[in-house]
């Protein structure tokens, strides 16, 4: 029995160490690195580290403005970010499982925003609304084009947004559009021949099915919203005056521009417990709603 077992070990060791091997180097060794270095002043390049306990997490709290408001910042983007992106995304997949021409061509355009880099598709979209809607504006005359997107804390807040939802959605289209497609046809009928009207299916019927998949896309939109950097960065920069800037670009800024390596750790640790202790909730919630077809 004990040649079975170690051999079973061995094997197991064998397939798995690898991965367990590579897992710990590039994740949990620098997690835990993190974690010790939250509670210095490191610099991120000297040999010397000071150890200050909680001084780091103090300062964030108590002396530390911009971290504030781009907590403040970040937590209002991503409900309103994980909230229309799910909407869009969900109303995207309903009426695309339809029978409406050329919905695969439809599904492929909506599914493109994903495909390309945040970075990228941030510097398009710069061009658009510093260019192109002045262009337009000037044309039509149309107030909504002549705002001063990206120059203006609301209108740069809630042009992060348009992006961010362009962007995520059709991802979030083809989760719900699997989920839609598994839900028994013959529920369906039956619901139709009782009358209950597409209003009622749909709330009644088809959300509470698809439970796994709205799971799955609160946690993504949640992670997403909440990690935003590349959109912040090149769209605002974190400007006008830092109102529009995310904690990931205000964590980056404090140990990569500034060079306080222990204090920019130290806000990256708490960034990392709030997104846990969130998105634990969230499928907790979500997980209690799903029902079985």
């Amino acid at each position: 029995m004990n040649n079975k077992r170690w051999a079973g070990l061995a094997q197991q060791t064998v397939y798995i160490g690898p991965a367990l091997l590579f897992f710990a180097i590039t994740i949990i060794i620098p997690f835990v690195m993190g974690m010790y270095y939250s509670f210095t002043d490191w610099n991120g390049v000297s040999g010397t580290v000071t150890w200050v306990g909680l001084d780091n997490f103090k300062r964030m709290f108590t002396n530390d403005d911009a971290f504030l408001t781009s907590f403040w910042f970040t937590t209002k983007f991503t409900i309103v970010g994980v909230i229309l992106t799910n909407l869009v995304g969900f109303f995207l997949a309903y009426f695309l499982t339809k029978n409406i021409k050329m919905r695969n061509w439809l599904r492929t355009v909506f599914f493109m925003p994903n495909v390309i880099g945040g970075l990228l598709l941030g510097f398009i979209w710069q061009f658009i609304f510093i260019k192109g809607f002045a262009t337009v504006g000037e044309a039509t005359g149309i107030p909504f084009f002549q705002l001063p997107w990206l120059g203006d804390e609301t209108t740069g807040f809630w042009g992060i947004i348009m992006v961010f939802v362009w962007q995520s959605s059709g991802y979030l289209m083809v989760i719900y559009i699997a989920s839609i497609t598994n839900v028994s046809k013959e529920v369906l009928e039956a619901a139709e021949i009782d009358g209950a009207s597409r209003f009622q299916v749909l709330r009644s019927i088809i959300v509470p099915l698809i439970m796994p998949a709205v799971t799955v896309c609160l946690f993504l939109a949640i992670s997403w919203s909440f990690k935003m950097f590349d959109l912040n960065l090149s769209l605002t920069k974190g400007g006008p005056y830092r109102s529009t800037e995310s904690l990931a670009m205000n964590v980056y800024d404090e140990a990569f521009v500034k060079n306080r390596y222990g204090l920019g750790t130290a806000k990256s640790l708490v960034f990392f417990l709030v997104v846990a202790a969130i998105t634990l909730v969230q499928v907790r919630l979500t997980k209690k709603r799903e029902v079985e077809a």
